[in-house]
């Protein structure tokens, strides 16, 4: 499902793609999560959960860059999870966006995954 681009300076910087596999909800941004565009992640990721998919598996590799804005959109949506019994990982970083996720020391507090694959396994 494509959440569509805000605005028309930000058209095309993000697009969030989101399906269900097994057990978990793969959410897919694509392009650049950051201050005008983290709402497009923050509303599938919410929805899951309020739908009873707890298990979100974040597919980071089409992710070109991330800001704290996107982080903070992930940190929260790990929060809303695992008061749900659930949780967020992360799959694929691309080394620009586990900088991020270094710097900060945010990579601690979630589960994170070479690979979508492995993220998928049982």
């Amino acid at each position: 499902m494509d959440r569509g681009t805000v605005g028309s300076t930000n058209r095309g910087r993000l697009q969030v793609e989101v399906r269900t596999e097994g057990r978990s909800e793969v959410v897919t941004p694509v392009g650049e999560l950051d201050h005008h565009t983290a709402d497009l992640l923050r509303e599938p990721l919410e929805s899951a959960v309020e739908q009873g998919r707890v298990r979100l598996v974040v597919d980071c590799s089409r992710l070109d860059f991330c800001d704290s804005t996107g982080l903070n959109v992930l940190l929260g949506a790990r929060l809303k999870a695992e008061e749900a019994g659930g949780g967020v990982h992360l799959a694929a970083m691309q080394p620009v966006v586990a900088r991020v996720f270094e710097i900060t020391g945010a990579e601690a507090v979630f589960t994170v995954h070479a690979s979508l694959d492995e993220a998928l396994a049982p």
